[in-house]
This record gives C-alpha cells, structure tokens and sequence, in this order.
C-alpha cells in the first residue's frame, strides 16, 4: 500500500472524513405504517451547499433500515454505492421555498417488511459530504416522550426516588415493572409519570398497549445505585485483554486500559448483558488507569460474549479480542465457511467480544518449522478474497499443492485480522489480535498455516498498524461521539492522533511515539507469533511512522525521519524477541539512506528488515519493449547500499498495474497479441528470479494474468474499483491453458534451479539491463571446481531477434540449464535469441554434484549405488538433524520423499515406479542442504 491508498472506498472510512453538516427535516405524517406513503422534507437554508461542491442542488438520500427488533440493519436497494449514489435516491429541490423532498412507501423503497425503524442521511453524489444521521420509527402508535430513553443507562444515589415520564401518540394501558414485578399501572392515558426507590440494581421496563387497535410498545432501561470503584492489586495472571486462568477454567480475567474513565461495567452473556454492581470493574493499585475484574462459575468450552460499559455510556469489545462478533458482517458469512459461528446476542449494538475457557489447542503437526533463508525467499504474494473461488481458508488449503508446485517457499497474505465487512483487502482493521472471520475459523487457518509448513513453505502476514477504523475500541473509547456511537478522535486519545502526521493516512492516524501503542503493537505481534506460528510480517506504510510531518506535506513525509528509525528498530526487536529467525518486511519505498537503518539493523547476527523493492516501472518497460527506463539493477542490494540482500523485489504486487495487462494495452507492436505478450512473461522470470536475493511474485503473475487493478466487476477500468474483486485465474481455467500454465512450468523450473543450487546463494553477481537485452552474471568461487559455479542469464526484450553475446567467462562446455543441452563456448561465442526468448547458462548442469565421498564437516549426502538398481536407492548422509530426502524428476516435479531416521548414517529406500532417467536426489535439514545426482535404470 503505498499512496493512491486514499482511493479506498470502504464505507466507514469515507463517511468518518466527509463534510458533515447538520439539516434541519420533517417526516410527514410523523407517525406513519410501513405501507404508507410518507414525504422527507429537508431545508434548504440548513445546508451550504457550496461547502460540498454541490451544482444543480444534486443532493441524494442514502438509507437503510431495521427490523421490528430495531436491529438487523439492511442498505436501501437503490443507494447506488457511497461514491457514486443512484440517481434513484436523487432528491426533488423546490425552488419555490428552498426544499428538497423526497416521497415513498417505506417497504417498498426498502424492499423489507416488518419494518421497526428506519435511517436515513444526505448526501452529495460522490459521498464528500453528509448530513447527520437521521431516525424514524415506524407505526403508527409510538412512545412520542420517554424519559428515561429506551436502552439507557442511569444512575442515581442509593436511596433516591427516580422520575419515570412517558407518553404515546394514542391513549394506552400503562405497565411499569422494574426486575420483572409490577411497580406501577394506568388504564386508557396519554401520559404518565411515576418515582422509583433506588437502593440495588434494577431492570426497568414500560409497557404501553394502544386501547384503539392492541398495537404495543416498550422500553427498558437500567438504573442503579451510583457506582464505587474498589481498588485492588490485578492477579498475577492477568494484563490487559482477556486472560484465562491457567488453574481454573471456570474463571477469566478481564483487564482495560482506560485512562479519564470514572468506572467500567462489564456487560454479557454472563449477566444477561445488564448493569450490575457485582460487575464493575476494580483499579489496579499499581496502575489506576487499569481496571480489571475476574468472571467466575463460567462452563469450561461454552462461548459467552461481553462488552465492556464505561462511564460516559461508550459500550466497546475488548481491543485485545482473538474474536469478535459483528452485528453488521456475520449475517453475510456462510456456514461451509465459518462452521459453529457463534450467534451474535439480540439487542445489544456495536462488537462484542467472545470468551471461551479450556477451548481445546490445536494439535500442530509442525513444530519446529525451518524458516527458508531471508536471501533465499521466494514469496507468492495473495488475496484470500481473489485467490480461490471458496474464498476461505480450506480453499487455500486445497491449492497449496498449486502454490509448491510453483517452487516458491513463502506466501505472504494481505491483512486477515478484523475489518469492516466482509469484502476488502483488509487495509481497514478494527481488531489487530483477532482473526476475520470471513475467510474461515481459526482452527482452519491454523491447518493452513500447518500444511504450509508441512510443504516447505513460509507464512508471512501483510498487518496495516499505522492505523486503525473507528470500529477499534482504542479510538471508540476516546472520540468525539457525544451518545457512545462512532466519531472522529477526541483530544485525549491515548493512541490515535487527532490529525495524521504523514501524507498517506486512511482512518485514524496511531501515535506511535506512545508508550501505549506500542504495548498495543507489541501484543499484535506476540499473538500471531505465538497463538498461529506465522513467519513473519509484512509491514504496511511504515511510512507513517513518524510524528513529525502533516498530511499536506509529501516531502517531510518521504524523507529521512529519525523518530521514524527508531521506532520501526524497536518494533523490529520486539518481534525478534518472539522469534529471532521472523521476518520482518517492510512497506517504505522510501529514501535510501532511512532504508539502510533498518536493512543493515543487526544483519550480522542473520537479521536485518527486509525492504519492499518496487521495479515494476523497468521491468515493466522490458516486457512491454521500449529501452527507456528500463535498466533493473536496483534489484542488486548494493545499489540500495544495503550489506546484504534484504531488498524484497517484486514486478507486481497487490498495489501494482499487472504486467500482462500492461503489455497487452500499451505493450510495442507485436508485444499487444496475447501469445507474444504471454511468452514474454517467461523471460521476465528469467531475469527477475534467478538474481541472488529475495523475490516477490503477485498472484497469477505466473499464469499471465491480464486484468487490471482497477477492473470493477461489471468489466469496466475505473480508479475506484481498485479493491473490487476480480476473476479467479482458476474459475477462468488459466492453470490448464497451455499457453498460461507454459510460464508456470517455466517460472518452476527456473525456481527449481535456483533453490537447489548453491551458487545462487550469494553475493556476487552483476546486472546489466537497460538496453532489452540485459545480461546476469552470478558466481561463486569457493564451491567445488566441478559443481555449479557460474551462471549466465541472457533475454532478448526487442521486438525482433537479436545476436547477443553472452560473454562466457572462460572457454568450457556451458549448459542450457532449462534443459541441459551442452555447447562449447568462450568470451566471443554468440547466440541469437528471438523476441522474448532467453538463455540461463551454467559451467555444470544442475544435477552435477560430487558423490564421491562424505564431508564430515557439512551437510552432506552421497548416493552409494548408482545408477539404482531394482528399485533401490541408497545413500549415505552426514549432518542432517530432522532431515528429509526428496527426488525431483528432470522437469523439477517431486516424484519421491523420506524422512531420515538419525542425523547421519545409511539408509536405503524404495524408488520403485520410477522411470529410466535422470533425477536429483536433495537432502534437506535443519542443518543444511545436500543434492546429489541419482540414474535409475
């Protein structure tokens, strides 16, 4: 992400920064049934409408609407999108005394029966501006005075007497009952008014039954004795979130963070979610901004779920929550995808959080995963949403074999913790520790992180803690909303900034200066670590760590910040402590001189951030065919100044243009035919994968994928379909097209060259590009003299064939590495390569080892009977703790895999099946990595 994020258009994002202003209206009739016909009226004179940009007064209702319940909130059909409304929902203006109006029948403009109330706002068509919310019940007999309000909450000193004031628009028979008694009636009224003695909790409700058709109303509220809060010392169990008791699994301990709060209820499942003294929450003695409180005679395994209620009536889940429930997304999860969710509890409002003691642990198979080296990285960069057409954990589950098959040795997911709704690349957190829940439980994401490691393969999480939406309880505690609902930061957020203090912000703008933040950042990071195992982060926009520039000013934001520096050091070593081996990726894209603060941070103890590196631009023009801008030797870590290979280059990522695309729309000449634009994607492998240091593939870049970032669902190219989805490469049928699934096999191959061979681990090799035809050159002089030690690659991206000379190093048989075929070759030799074609040439061919003996001092494997006879290998190993053997066919294909019984000494294993030829016998370990050539007859 980087800053045409500000095109997101999530709704909760747009609407928290449009340009409100509050209009005065009228609903005719005032109290109206569903099936009739009602006339909004807005004042002309309470809007500005030059504020908004508004010409021809082209002003538009967006509406939605609830169920009997006043719940279930459902989007009116003809809204149209919040950027671009529906001409439908365009209001009528009234020049003649300065009106908008709009006219209709609330169930049929709803498209909903059983209406209860419904919501409405103003707004321009683009969504810059909005009036404030506005709500209407619906039915004809309503409570048109309720004092106190349905749902709240009061409290008044022990002993007093409480006014109880309500009216209806009909006459009706009254009943009062607080904690189920009856305490007061009236028969036939309009009106009543009657004082309550306060002394314990109670539990008021009114009751109101029309005397001219039966028709009902009610209200219940709470009112109890003030509040105490008690001081007491926090278990020492517990700390902020929700803590099981390691003892006792019928308690847990529930512990907030919340500094200017008088007193904290908790609210839930548990206490039929109402105000109680027995549930307010103590301070902690040594921190009395820390209010805590232990839930006992709980059934171990049964879900409750909780909010907590403070003091000026802002009702929240806990922000440490591993699962929350949402009124607004779960309805719209499928069962095949979430099995068991929870149900969220009728008539409450806003996220709960849910608790469940001695939940049973997942059984990992892996435990002792092999992280692959950071210079070896090979990440395959996804959308959980756009990759399968299940869109679900157990979907990506099914395509690992896909995802191995490709030989690439990590996958990095873009954000899958908590965020509004359930359509999104997920650069729109609320909860940072809780896993989305629509792509799928937990227990499955841990199978799929499982399997990963099963497979060799790396999980890295993409995670946005720059900011948060103001679903996040850390901004919800401390805003500006004046009745606990949402609004913008308040002036004493512990966390968020009131305005960003860099150029890229969406949503609400972290602090990270702050000691709380960085707490809050620091149990981000402990919890994925140590709850599902993940590898590693991809940090998003860590641009926007800084305090020291503004949103106007992309110049301070772009450049060197030492606040910046070292901050991003700290997280760094606060996610080493969980794991020192866990990547750390980050999203800069910045200056390279901040960049090597942290590429070189520690590298000598095998550390050091790993830096996006963003070389679609020349690659870019190398695939399209046009010479300018198209030298790549930034993907050498030297030319970044970094002391080792911690540049993550890519040619495409989530916020890229695709190359296909690019190559078919503006691509030169014969480049724009499909087949020419696709075969020219195999020498962009070529000369982007086999360079020494960490790479990057976007999804379906190997299958030639060609539809752009900003396709919207209908098929037309617009800047604000950016997030929309897109087709499934696989649903298409791109992985069995020939000419698609050619690059796969292609990109396979070179991959499977690279990670076997050891030559390719190392620093010294050259890039020289900028002319379409660019040549690499890698070596490494201290391996054997009759392994692979040098390797050549050569591409031809003109438009026409071209004689290139590869300028071999030395005069010796050299091997076409893609298929092995041999040449004899010095400095002069000349190839022609056709438009598109290229060569990867090395000294031996990739199955060249030395079998001769053990070295004792190494991992090492010697195949001791070859050729194999009968269907037999044996070999002999050395230094091989946790080790597994794995034969590959010629084409790189996984045909055979054992795991060793010791770290070193004899074995002999079955390769029956397999067919006279030539395959590569690999030995990996926790300790190394070994090949050997093996022939079986």
């Amino acid at each position: 992400m980087k800053k045409f994020y500000n095109l997101i258009a999530v709704f909760i994002a747009i609407i928290s920064y449009a340009q409100t202003q509050t209009v005065t209206y009228s609903i005719s009739p005032s109290a109206f049934n569903e099936d009739e016909s009602i006339t909004i009226t807005v004042n002309g004179s309470s809007i500005n409408e030059s504020t908004w940009g508004v010409t021809n007064n082209a002003l538009y209702l967006w509406a939605w609407s609830y169920d009997s319940n006043d719940a279930n909130s459902m989007d009116c059909p003809t809204n149209g999108t919040w950027g671009a409304s529906s001409e439908t929902n365009k209001l009528t203006y009234n020049s003649g005394n300065d009106t908008y109006t709009m006219t209709f029948v609330p169930k049929t403009f709803y498209n909903r029966t059983g209406l209860g109330r419904i919501g409405f706002l103003l707004k321009t068509k683009t969504g810059n501006g909005q009036s404030q919310d506005i709500y209407s019940e619906v039915g004809k007999f309503q409570f048109v005075n309720t004092t106190p309000r349905n749902g709240s909450v009061n409290f008044t000193a022990s002993g007093n007497n409480y006014p109880i004031s309500y009216s209806t628009s009909l006459p009706a028979n009254y009943v009062v009952k607080a904690n189920g008694n009856t305490i007061y009636t009236a028969n036939n009224v309009s009106s009543i008014f009657t004082a309550y003695n306060i002394t314990t909790d109670n539990q008021i409700e009114v009751t109101a039954t029309s005397t001219a058709d039966g028709s009902v109303q009610t209200s219940k509220f709470s009112i109890s004795p003030t509040p105490s809060t008690q001081s007491a010392a926090i278990p020492s169990y517990m700390r902020q979130g929700i803590s099981y008791d390691p003892n006792d699994p019928t308690k847990v301990g529930l512990a907030l963070y919340a500094p200017f709060k008088s007193y904290v209820h908790v609210i839930g499942s548990f206490n039929n979610w109402q105000i109680s003294s027995n549930y307010i929450m103590k301070r902690d003695t040594n921190n009395t901004n820390l209010f805590w409180l232990e839930i006992s005679g709980l059934t171990p395994q049964q879900v409750y779920t909780f909010q907590y209620r403070t003091s000026d009536g802002v009702k929240v889940a806990d922000p440490y929550s591993t699962l929350v429930l949402s009124p607004d997304d779960d309805p719209f999860i499928s069962a095949s995808t979430y099995p068991g969710l929870p149900a969220y509890p009728a008539g409450q409002q806003y996220d709960v959080s849910v608790i469940q003691t001695a939940k049973p642990a997942y059984n990992w198979t892996v435990t002792n995963f092999q992280k692959p080296a950071k210079q070896n990285l090979i990440v395959y960069e996804a959308l959980v949403r756009d990759f399968t057409e299940g869109k679900n954990w157990q979907a990506m589950i099914d395509k690992i074999p896909y995802i191995k098959g490709l030989n690439v040795n990590a996958i990095e997911l873009m954000p899958v913790m908590e965020f509004d709704g359930n359509n999104s690349w997920g650069y729109n957190p609320g909860f940072h520790l809780a896993l989305d829940k629509a792509y799928g439980t937990p227990e499955k994401f841990k199978e799929f992180i499982d399997k990963c490691h099963q497979n060799g393969i790396a999980v890295i999480l993409d995670v946005a803690l720059n900011h948060a939406t103001g679903r996040s309880p850390l901004e919800r505690l401390w805003s500006t909303s004046t009745d606990g609902g949402y609004g913008g930061v308040a002036s004493n957020n512990p966390y968020f900034n009131l305005l960003p203090t860099h150029a890229y912000n969406v949503f609400y703008d972290f602090n990270h200066s702050k000691a709380d933040t960085r707490y809050y950042v620091n149990r981000v990071l402990e919890q994925w670590i140590k709850e599902y195992k993940v590898d590693g982060f991809r940090w998003d926009l860590t641009k926007g760590f800084t305090q020291n520039c503004t949103a106007s000013d992309e110049g301070c934001t772009g450049s060197y910040q030492q606040d910046r520096v070292d901050v991003l050091k700290l997280y760094s070593d606060y996610q080493w402590s969980y794991d020192p081996t866990s990547y750390i990726i980050f999203e800069h894209l910045g200056s390279d001189q901040e960049e090597q603060q942290w590429a070189n941070y520690k590298v000598g103890e095998g550390k050091g951030v790993m830096m996006w590196d963003n070389l679609i631009g020349p690659y870019g023009q190398n695939t399209m065919g046009y010479d300018a801008n198209s030298n790549f030797s930034r993907v050498d870590f030297e030319n970044h100044g970094f002391s080792e290979r911690r540049n993550v280059t890519y040619g495409e990522s989530h916020d890229e243009e695709r190359l296909m695309f690019r190559n078919l729309n503006y691509g030169n000449g014969p480049v724009k035919t499909l087949a020419t634009a696709l075969e020219r994607q195999k020498a962009f492998g070529a000369v982007f994968l086999t360079v020494p240091g960490p790479k990057m593939i976007w999804q379906f870049g190997e299958l030639g994928y060609e539809f752009s970032i900003n396709r919207c669902e209908n098929g037309t190219i617009s800047n604000d379909c950016r997030l929309s989805p897109k087709p499934v490469a696989f649903t298409l049928g791109y992985d069995t097209d020939v000419a698609r699934k050619s690059i796969y096999d292609v990109w396979s191959k070179i991959l499977q060259i690279r990670l076997s061979s050891p030559v390719f681990d190392t620093t010294t090799f050259t890039v020289e590009s900028g002319n379409l035809l660019p040549k690499i050159y890698i070596w490494k002089d201290a391996l054997p003299a009759n392994s692979l030690k040098n390797v050549i690659v050569v591409a031809n991206f003109t438009t026409t064939a071209q004689t290139v000379t590869p300028n071999f190093p030395y005069a010796a048989t050299w091997y076409n590495l893609m298929d092995n075929t041999s040449m004899s070759a010095s400095a002069a030799t000349t190839v022609v390569l056709q438009p598109g074609e290229f060569r990867i040439y090395g000294n031996q061919t990739v199955l060249a080892t030395d079998d001769a003996k053990i070295d004792t001092n190494k991992t090492s494997l010697q195949i001791v009977q070859n050729p194999a006879t009968e269907g037999v290998l044996k070999i002999r190993y050395n230094k091989a703790k946790n080790g597994q053997i794995n034969v590959y066919d010629i084409n790189g294909k996984l045909v055979k895999s054992f795991g060793l019984k010791s770290a070193k000494g004899d074995e002999t294993f079955s390769v029956n099946g397999l067919t006279s030829g030539v395959y590569m016998v690999q030995l990996k370990s926790d300790e190394g990595l070994a090949v050997s050539k093996l022939i079986v007859k």
